[in-house]
């Protein structure tokens, strides 16, 4: 599975990747930003990966100029009840002030509210952790009620907040990248045969429907969404 827009693109993360993975996150730049902070051993991080590696959790590695930059997920996936939970961390502090930060949770977020036409994504951010407030609020995430003495917050997203925060946002980028505000999401043969496929393809083929200029096309195996 992968997307991807401008010079970005997120593809789902595999196991020959986990020790890269787990490496950056058992940096103390990134350990002081999450609510589990213990040191996590190579077992640790294979037991935590086959717990992940299913149709309710996306884990998606960030690609930008050919490098590994970071990880994006959307986990927790209540397909029923259209709901999620996602979160970034970027491992390549250079690219905090640009515009890639933002570009990835344009991708994760239009997949949700686009393809997959859902309700609302919500993400926890430590209480201390005033830079994720700050980036998330900025996109329409709010404060979810009975959460101002809970130190790991919820936060929640709606189609209509994120649209009206975005929309500058998606501006400024459309005069950045000329001619490459198309999104393409790639459901590849491994997503056939570990059963991803069938979960989703339905959903997105109902919701392209709805997306006047969205395309699909099959190719070497894979199927291609545009949007």
């Amino acid at each position: 599975m992968k997307l991807s827009k401008y010079d970005v693109i997120l593809e789902r993360l595999k196991e020959h990747d986990l020790e890269l993975v787990r490496n950056h996150r058992n940096s103390e730049s990134i350990q002081q930003t999450m609510e589990y902070r213990e040191y996590i051993t190579p077992e640790m991080q294979k037991t935590w990966f086959r717990s992940i590696n299913n149709n309710h959790n996306f884990y998606l590695l960030i690609h930008y100029q050919g490098a590994k930059i970071g990880l994006v997920n959307a986990k927790n996936i209540q397909w029923e009840k259209q709901e999620l939970e996602s979160g970034i961390f970027l491992w390549e502090t250079k690219y905090y002030e640009t515009f890639i930060p933002a570009i990835v949770s344009l991708m994760i977020t239009d997949l949700c509210f686009r393809l997959f036409d859902w309700d609302a994504v919500y993400a926890h951010i430590l209480k201390s952790n005033t830079r994720a407030i700050a980036y998330n609020t900025s996109l329409g995430y709010e404060l979810c009620e009975g959460q101002e003495n809970i130190e790991n917050q919820l936060y929640k997203l709606t189609p209509l907040q994120f649209d009206k925060i975005t929309g500058k946002l998606r501006k400024a980028l459309s005069r950045l990248y000329p001619g490459h505000e198309e999104t393409r999401f790639i459901l590849e043969p491994e997503d056939f045969e570990n059963g991803l496929a069938r979960q989703i393809q339905p959903i997105v083929d109902m919701a392209l429907t709805k997306l006047p200029h969205a395309t699909r096309e099959e190719k070497d195996g894979s199927v291609i969404y545009t949007f």
